[in-house]
């Protein structure tokens, strides 16, 4: 098995190199520009811009992937709604030339998902259930697994997941578990939403259900997140409960008075079954992924 890895410079990318480096599996780590993650060996590492069918064409002839799992994504929500172009030539026509380049080099392509291209009224979900995007954001992402689902090329599967958090090396973007707690720490006023229902993902968690599905040969759609749905307000409350910080500062308020660029779904969450029994997932709860971060 050789796997490689897009985006491996974000928190799911830098987990999963983590992964085979554990396991003692042939990677090699991509991402655009340079390597940020201090833990992977420059020998492991090769820059690729994954929207140039070029750079894809030549790193899949030398390298010769068994497996590609793609995490290069823009996911900032509310960037993406005055951004179309940009996050169309990432999280869509990229996802084509990857899809091209895996049928052209006969291997497993894993793409990367959200609870996004579900439109929130009917959660938790399963896998069958009809998707209906929000956002531009959300639709991207829905398109790109269009483009898998209704290709005559069938080595895929497409793992959705909801809030990926936890610790990396010098990250581009924050979570909200990292940003809530630094926030509680300095006693900060915060204003958070407790009507939107999310199942918090721990990142090792999903980059085990990566390689998993990559061992497997798993193919299909599978529904990785954490095991419990809540609302962002309770999880900020349960994060400061758990670190001992003061929530006195934690106030609620209603999407509706948010005025965020990109609407979001009301209620995801994910109904798990399907991965627990094909790929044996077995998530932490939150509490025992807090544990884990200092």
């Amino acid at each position: 098995m050789k796997i490689l890895i897009t985006g491996s410079n974000g928190l799911l990318g830098q987990k999963i190199v983590e992964q085979c480096i554990k396991r003692k599996l042939d990677f090699l780590a991509t991402s655009k520009g340079e390597n940020r993650n201090p833990n992977c060996s420059q020998k492991n590492y090769q820059p690729l811009d994954i929207s140039n069918r070029e750079e894809i064409v030549s790193v899949l002839k030398i390298y010769s992937p068994t497996h590609i799992i793609n995490t290069a994504a823009v996911t900032n929500v509310d960037y993406c709604e005055s951004n179309i172009e940009e996050c169309q030539k990432v999280n869509v026509y990229a996802v084509r030339l990857l899809l091209e380049g895996a049928i052209q080099n006969n291997c497993h392509l894993i793409q990367l998902s959200t609870d996004f291209v579900f439109d929130g009224e009917d959660g938790p979900y399963k896998e069958t259930d009809l998707v209906n995007p929000l956002s531009v954001y959300a639709t991207s992402k829905a398109d790109s697994e269009k483009l898998l689902i209704e290709s005559n090329y069938k080595n895929w599967s497409i793992l959705r997941t909801i809030i990926v958090f936890g610790q990396g090396e010098n990250l581009s973007r924050s979570n909200i578990v990292l940003w809530a707690k630094s926030a509680l720490e300095k006693k900060q006023t915060l204003t958070i939403v407790n009507d939107q229902f999310r199942a918090p993902t721990w990142a090792a968690d999903l980059a085990w259900a990566c390689i998993k599905t990559s061992e497997l040969n798993a193919k299909g759609v599978f529904h990785i997140s954490g095991p419990e749905t809540f609302s962002i307000f309770d999880l900020v409350k349960r994060i400061g409960l758990f670190y001992g910080l003061s929530i006195e500062h934690v106030k609620p308020i209603k999407s509706v008075k948010l005025d965020q660029a990109a609407k979001r779904p009301p209620r995801t969450g994910f109904i798990l079954d399907k991965a627990k029994t094909v790929l044996g997932y077995n998530p932490k709860t939150l509490e025992q992924s807090l544990k884990e971060i200092h």
